[in-house]
């Protein structure tokens, strides 16, 4: 008879649903990836691509042995070693170079897995032991969080579960559908009992298909839009006064400011008619209770700052937050209760306070030379959950960084990404179904336990695991770390994320998951984390980042022009969670090759027919992909999915060959949806 185990896990993506897992294996072997059914958002569904994880654990070119590079950087030339041999020559590259300058050693990771002890524990214990660059940690979201926090005190929000109750959903800046499953079916509850749904997004995206309206606004002008809104708010009378005077900062400041925008001001900017913006002020000013679901794609514009400042003070205004379906979302991950401190041990720095180095400029940083202002420059790099040739902006000059031959680069991995192909050791990494952790929500209020289902395949090892082992090749140069915090055990410090906490790692150990206690109604009576505790409209610790301290509508960075006159924004492809999922063959048949989505106007006008082959360029580069004239485009705006690996490209490049290094307003995060570019058709390449 067979052994068969169910194993209780989460889904490594907070995407934002971060979703409770079951993993049936079978004699050692996981056959099936499903929902947990007992888990009240996941209700036993997942997404087509984490339903499909399985393929991604036992995927062909999964990398199973430490490799050592035998070729030109990005050739993909690899010698497998010994992880001796890979972790004792990686140690004594690292120590050299941090007994002359630290700093020029640089971590360099994102959310290839959002678990906190595979993502920010032993890594960070390693990298302040050693003293490297610190890097500033934007490329996703940090425009859209700073700008919450300046207006609500941190990342809070509604619960996800209240939409269900809501008789106005505006989904602002999210294709729920495609990445945030669990909250469209709360949506989709409230619309069965007779809630309104609105999209906004410059892409008639699948969530936009099933809401009764959408307003296909134009890239970076959500602010314009917001404030207009107020304006008819303010002029129709559609305000909660006694919430306003109670529970809010700077509101004569920000009405003022909201008068200068009247609708036909706003329709100018936006792409929209008057009578759009009139018809949602309408709707939003008398509907009770009305709820916000804004999410990241917004921020991605100069002005993306301000604009989720301006969204998020919508609900004051009409007193939403008084009702628990009222109010906005966008990220609840400031209720999380986690230890990162003592995850993470920044007291292992010492006095030491290294530079911080943004990752969304990457490209720009390790291609300076290191001057007194910059500081020394990067010597070496260790790339782990991120692939960043492939999702950082300005690609080629990544791509060029990544090959400097006198650069020292390690990358824990899966898969022969494009950044793995330019690394000198590639280290074999855990799936999911794989190792230990612990896990948050930006979308829900719960923590979530992953156990390992199955043994590590191969040679691979956990990021803990990896880091936990380098330090012992450390130690026998730089006995600080020898210290007892380097072996701790992955599952000690799951343990250590909530210790102390209001959760219980039993309860966690035993059904998977735990609530986070919290009031249905974080806001009914005002008490905001910020320091007046009210909604803060005006913010004044902004005017330090030389921005106005109220909400404000800023243009774009590149506005079309004669030039470029195409604006382009490249949102994540339904089947693929940015590169995380490109090779994996059912979800890349899905997606069939890398596509730019049209508006049939703009293809006619080029003479291209829907699947033909483009040439899309700016005076960073081109890229060359397919035509999908499918209707989702607006006019004046182009839709270039991703993200595909450049290698996949049929000239080596993907859509960041054209996004630009230039940062938001606030939160110096990327601009990836402020970006101008041409078409042409391109008959040299076969089809």
């Amino acid at each position: 008879m067979p052994h068969i185990v169910q194993v209780r896990g989460a889904c490594p993506h907070d995407c934002p649903d971060t979703c409770a897992l079951v993993t049936t294996v079978i004699d050692g072997t996981a056959t099936k990836v499903q929902g947990n059914a007992e888990h009240a958002h996941t209700g036993g569904v997942l997404c087509a691509k984490v339903s499909k994880y399985t393929e991604r654990t036992y995927h062909a070119g999964r990398v199973l042995q430490p490799l050592k590079r035998s070729g030109p950087k990005g050739s993909g030339h690899f010698t497998p070693v010994s992880w001796d041999e890979a972790l004792g020559d990686i140690a004594q590259r690292l120590h050299g170079i941090a007994r002359r300058a630290p700093e020029a050693i640089l971590p360099y990771s994102y959310a290839g897995t959002m678990g906190l002890v595979q993502s920010e524990s032993m890594d960070r214990r390693f990298f302040h032991q050693l003293g490297s660059s610190l890097l500033d940690r934007t490329i996703c979201a940090s425009a859209g969080s700073e700008a919450l926090t300046a207006t609500y005190g941190g990342k809070l929000g509604m619960r996800v579960e209240f939409f269900a109750e809501s008789k106005l959903i505006l989904i602002w800046g999210s294709n729920s559908i495609a990445s945030n499953l669990h909250f469209w079916r709360y949506a989709q509850e409230a619309k069965r009992q007779g809630a309104k749904l609105i999209c906004i997004d410059p892409r008639k995206s699948e969530t936009a298909d099933k809401c009764h309206e959408h307003l296909q606004l134009l890239p970076g002008t959500d602010a314009a839009l917001a404030l207009a809104l107020m304006h008819e708010l303010i002029v129709h009378g559609w305000l909660d006064h006694d919430y306003l005077a109670q529970h809010t900062l700077g509101w004569d400041a920000l009405k003022a400011r909201a008068l200068q925008w009247p609708p036909e001001r706003a329709a100018l900017i936006c792409g929209l008619t008057v009578a759009q913006i009139q018809s949602l002020a309408r709707d939003y000013g008398t509907t009770r209770p009305a709820a916000i679901r804004l999410n990241y794609g917004m921020q991605r514009a100069r002005g993306g700052g301000n604009a989720v400042r301006a969204v998020a003070c919508l609900p004051a205004l009409v007193g939403a937050w008084r009702h628990r379906a009222g109010g906005l979302l966008l990220s609840a991950s400031g209720v999380s209760p986690f230890k990162r401190a003592s995850l993470q041990m920044p007291q292992l720095l010492g006095e030491r306070r290294p530079r911080t180095l943004n990752m969304s400029q990457i490209g720009d940083v390790l291609l300076h030379e290191g001057d007194a202002g910059f500081g020394p420059k990067v010597e070496a790099v260790v790339v782990y959950n991120s692939n960043p040739v492939a999702v950082a902006p300005e690609s080629a000059k990544v791509a060029a960084g990544f090959a400097r031959e006198d650069l020292f680069t390690v990358v824990l991995e899966h898969f022969m990404t494009d950044t793995a192909d330019h690394a000198d050791y590639v280290l074999p990494a855990t799936t999911q179904l794989e190792h230990w952790d612990i896990h948050g929500s930006y979308g829900h209020t719960d923590v979530l336990l992953n156990r390992p289902a199955i043994e590590p395949q191969g040679q691979a090892r956990s990021n803990a695991q990896i880091f936990r082992d380098l330090a012992m090749h450390m130690a026998r140069l730089d006995s600080a770390f020898a210290a007892a915090c380097f072996s701790e055990s992955d599952e000690t410090l799951c343990r250590t994320a909530v210790s102390g906490t209001a959760i219980d790692f039993e309860v966690l150990l035993q059904q998977g998951f735990a609530h986070i206690p919290l009031p249905d109604a974080p806001f009914a009576e005002g008490g905001f984390a910020t320091p007046s505790g009210k909604c803060e409209f005006d913010n004044p610790a902004l005017a330090r980042l030389g921005i106005n301290t109220l909400p404000d509508y800023l243009p774009n960075y590149e506005p079309p022009t004669t030039a470029y006159p195409l604006a382009m924004i490249s949102p994540p492809a339904r089947n693929f969670l940015n590169s995380s999922f490109a090779n994996v063959a059912s979800l890349a048949r899905m997606e069939e090759r890398p596509l730019l989505e049209m508006h049939p106007d703009d293809a006619a006008a080029r003479g291209i027919a829907d699947g033909d082959q483009l040439r899309v360029f700016n005076q960073r580069g081109e890229h060359v992909c397919h035509a999908a004239v499918n209707g989702r485009a607006r006019t004046g705006v182009v839709v270039g999915l991703g993200i595909w690996w450049r290698k996949q490209g049929a000239n080596g490049t993907n859509v960041n060959e054209l996004t630009h290094q230039q940062l938001t307003d606030i939160g110096r995060a990327p601009c990836f949806y402020d970006c101008a570019v041409q078409v042409e058709k391109f008959k040299e390449l076969s089809a």
